[in-house]
């Protein structure tokens, strides 16, 4: 029997029991949808991490409180990095361009009778360029602002359409755990970062920020939450993380281990891609438990057939098919169940990705590897799981097949 007829007779029996064929492939369909859109969404998480990333300019890099090890081994954060430090890094080394100290918190905020909590962040006019951020209406603040301690505040994108709709906030006040502060700016809208909802955020002077909000709780001066600095080129930013890694040493006169953190835009998206490329492969690997269930499934409704078709198998056996051909017969019904499950999966996976990449998640692609992956091993695992039943039916005994019928 050739090949082609052998997989028309497979057709044949796989239709003439429908119900039975579409739950077999369940388990195929259900672990190849849930591959590919798995892969697809971790894909998609990855590029919205270096799009975030990347928004923020190629030379930067931040300095935060504390090493690693003691930001992990404490949910209070070190308060070992003071607005000094920012100042001696500006004037002091030479390779960075511009410096912009950062403290932030979470606080009620009150315009009226409308009431958020939101991030306020105390920073210094050179925040704007170092973060790329822009204006969309009034300005920022100014070094007259910070030398003043003056009260005012520019808004994120949405914390102002939030307290104001459509209306024009420049030059109205709003509250900030109890204290008055007056608009005098909107900025454009920028997303979120590292968590953050920078759209969704007030920020005010630095000195402000200490002396009428969060008061000074470190007693080497004006604590800060990090620094984001920006180096004169791609070039320098090795060099820079040199300088102000001596710098701090000395001025914190470590010997041992450093009590702060200088990273750059790449080492923390280098990060970023490992947590995420684990997350993904995690997974997919829990995702993939669902094909070999599948499998399972196969090689279980194959037995089963086996069982039910011991006459035919006998009378087929005794006008001359040879037990190749039984082989053959049923390893292709168990791999045209196990690819027709890859290709409906293949096409529910697809169209997850397509929603989530329209609601939720617009970095979210189709991956042709993960395709390719996940219809080649459903078809291998059709043709694994098929071998058993399969060997079984073809070593029956044409005579016992047929008395046993």
């Amino acid at each position: 029997m050739d090949l082609i007829e052998s997989s028309k007779m497979a057709v044949k029996t796989l239709t003439a029991n429908k119900v039975r064929s579409a739950l077999t492939m369940l388990g195929i369909i259900i672990g190849n949808a849930s591959v590919i859109s798995m892969i697809g969404i971790g894909q998609g998480a990855q590029r919205l991490a270096s799009e975030q990333f990347e928004s923020l300019g190629p030379n930067v890099l931040f300095i935060s409180p504390g090493s690693s090890e003691a930001r992990n081994r404490s949910f209070d954060m070190p308060k070992t990095l003071v607005w000094e430090d920012a100042k001696a890094i500006a004037a002091q080394v030479p390779s960075i361009n511009e410096v912009a100290p950062q403290r932030q918190s979470q606080y009620p905020i009150t315009y009226r009778n409308l009431n958020t909590s939101s991030l306020v962040v105390g920073t210094t006019p050179d925040f704007l360029s170092v973060r790329s951020f822009d204006m969309a209406k009034g300005r920022f603040i100014t070094n007259q602002d910070i030398e003043r301690t003056s009260q005012v505040v520019a808004l994120g994108a949405e914390l102002a359409t939030r307290f104001f709709g459509n209306r024009d906030p420049i030059g109205e006040s709003i509250r900030i755990n109890n204290v008055s502060f007056q608009v005098i700016g909107v900025m454009q809208s920028k997303g979120a970062f590292l968590g953050n909802n920078q759209d969704d955020a007030a920020y005010v002077p630095l000195t402000t920020m200490s002396s009428r909000l969060t008061g000074r709780t470190s007693p080497y001066g004006l604590d800060l939450t990090f620094i984001s600095i920006s180096a004169k080129n791609e070039a320098s930013i090795r060099a820079a993380e040199f300088q102000i890694t001596n710098l701090l040493r000395l001025r914190h006169k470590i010997t041992d281990k450093d009590d702060f953190t200088v990273q750059t835009q790449k080492d923390i998206l280098r990060i970023v891609g490992t947590i995420t490329s684990g997350l993904t492969a995690m997974l997919a690997a829990i995702a993939a438990i669902s094909l070999l269930v599948g499998g399972i499934g196969i090689m279980n409704i194959m037995l089963v057939s086996v069982t039910e078709r011991t006459h035919e198998i006998g009378l087929r056996k005794a006008i001359g098919a040879s037990q190749r051909d039984i082989l053959i017969q049923f390893m292709i019904e168990a791999v045209i169940l196990s690819v027709a499950g890859g290709v409906f999966g293949t096409a529910l996976g697809i169209g997850g990705i397509l929603l989530m990449a329209a609601t939720v998640l617009p970095q979210a692609t189709v991956s042709p590897v993960a395709i390719i992956v996940a219809v080649g091993v459903s078809g291998s695992i059709g043709l694994f799981f098929g071998v058993v039943p399969a060997r079984q039916a073809a070593k029956l005994d044409p005579i016992v097949a047929l008395h046993s019928a």
